[in-house]
């Protein structure tokens, strides 16, 4: 019997449209504070440096907990995790409008990041284990695109919009954590906590992993440095480039938000799409290009003047290979690099190191950059990241099920002509 009579269909789309919305309420709990600054700021005496502490915090808290929570995901299952932290980021959040200080609120959002970073691991890889092989890089990026288009494409309506209804920002949190907890008893009630893998060691179970096997896996250690290089890119113009659009190219408020809105809505695309590609084209090919196509077209904004439709269109372009970049490398290759027993393990090394350093150390050089060069000079370091991780996937071991199988085919026709 073959591999696709064997599986369960259903359960993979049930499956997919559970943590995808999840993970989409992961980047809407996430970047919701960001529309609702402004008036937090005027309530609490808030500065704009303290919020980019609250985001920083979190992001750092997330890289470090999704490292941490891979290997306990990989050893109790997924279910538990899932559902736990998924109730814990869900009422933070919801926490956050009571919030009455600063101090309160770095507390809540490191708290939140932990929580967060916990649930990325062991969902990326519950998507993975109930996906048919050939459709993982697609059913996962599909799963990551939702944080773009939640987080960075909806929030800023959904805030804005309910705050024309709502008596105040306080009440905008406070409502936030309802679709998570619907979500939380859905993953409870339909997930299955250990199901059936059929990644290449479906044998996992039986055997004892060792968490030190990640470091000699060569597209594990590839993947990190690919998604430090694509992270210094993405979240560099996403910090960035809001700043350089009014101050630099000196857009109004209303041009510069229309131009950002396409990181979220390009990366939402790109999410899915690169990783989609990539079971047709194979991981290593579609990490080439993606990466070597941001570049160009982040070159070329950089040489844009104050064109709205034309910035957007191009930002929109750089967001699709850029955040696609970081679907592919977190999710299947990532997953397809796992050693045997590891795969959550492997998702949260690779993406909590790029959170660590690529989310919360490059902003922060970019930010010298910026007061010592000019913010222009913040556009060529970001530029930069994306040819060195250019140069880094060029190194990649294919591991798309699609591709292998076709090179062993050619292979065994090779050694029949022999």
């Amino acid at each position: 019997m073959n591999v696709l009579s064997q599986h369960d269909t259903a359960y993979e789309r049930k499956t997919l449209i559970l943590l995808a919305l999840g993970f989409g309420l992961v980047g809407l709990d996430r970047w919701i504070v960001a529309p609702l600054f402004p008036h937090m700021m005027h309530d609490l005496g808030l500065n704009f440096q303290q919020l980019g502490s609250l985001i920083g915090i979190l992001s750092v808290a997330w890289g470090v907990w999704a490292i941490v929570m891979g290997p306990v995901s990989d050893r109790i299952g997924r279910k538990k995790i899932l559902v736990a932290t998924m109730i814990a980021f869900s009422l933070l959040s919801s926490l956050s409008g009571l919030a009455a200080s600063f101090a309160s609120l770095m507390l809540i959002r490191a708290v939140m990041g932990v929580a967060e970073g916990a649930f990325t691991p062991a969902s990326v890889a519950a998507t993975g284990e109930a996906s048919l092989p050939s459709r993982r890089g697609f059913n996962q990026g599909l799963q990551l695109s939702m944080f773009s288009l939640l987080g960075l494409g909806f929030a800023p309506i959904i805030a804005t919009q309910l705050l024309r209804v709502l008596p105040s920002w306080h009440w905008v949190f406070m409502i936030s954590a309802v679709p998570g907890l619907i979500v939380a008893t859905l993953i409870a009630l339909m997930l299955r906590d250990r199901p059936k893998s059929e990644l290449p060691h479906p044998d996992a179970a039986h055997g004892k992993a060792n968490w030190s096997a990640l470091f000699r896996s060569r597209n594990v250690m590839l993947g990190t440095l690919a998604i430090l290089c694509a992270m210094a890119g993405i979240f560099v113009v996403s910090a960035m480039v809001p700043t350089y659009l009014v101050e630099v190219l000196h857009l109004d408020t209303q041009s510069m938000g229309f131009v950002v809105s396409a990181i979220g809505f390009g990366g939402f695309i790109g999410s899915f799409g690169i990783a989609g590609v990539s079971d047709f084209i194979g991981r290593r090919a579609a990490a080439v290009i993606s990466f070597v196509c941001a570049a160009v077209l982040l070159y070329v904004f950089s040489r844009t003047g104050a064109n709205p439709q034309l910035l957007f269109a191009l930002l929109f372009g750089i967001s699709v290979f850029a955040l696609g970049l970081l679907g592919l490398l977190s999710g299947p290759i990532a997953t397809e690099a796992a050693p045997l027993g590891l795969v959550a393990s492997s998702v949260g090394f690779v993406s909590g190191t790029g959170e660590i350093f690529g989310g919360g150390l490059a902003p922060v050089m970019a930010g010298f950059i910026a007061q010592h060069f000019g913010l222009s000079a913040t556009l060529q370091f970001a530029l930069a990241g994306l040819v060195c991780g250019a140069v880094v996937a060029l190194f990649l071991v294919e591991t798309a099920p699609r591709k292998r199988a076709a090179a062993g085919e050619r292979l065994v026709t090779s050694r029949d002509a022999a």
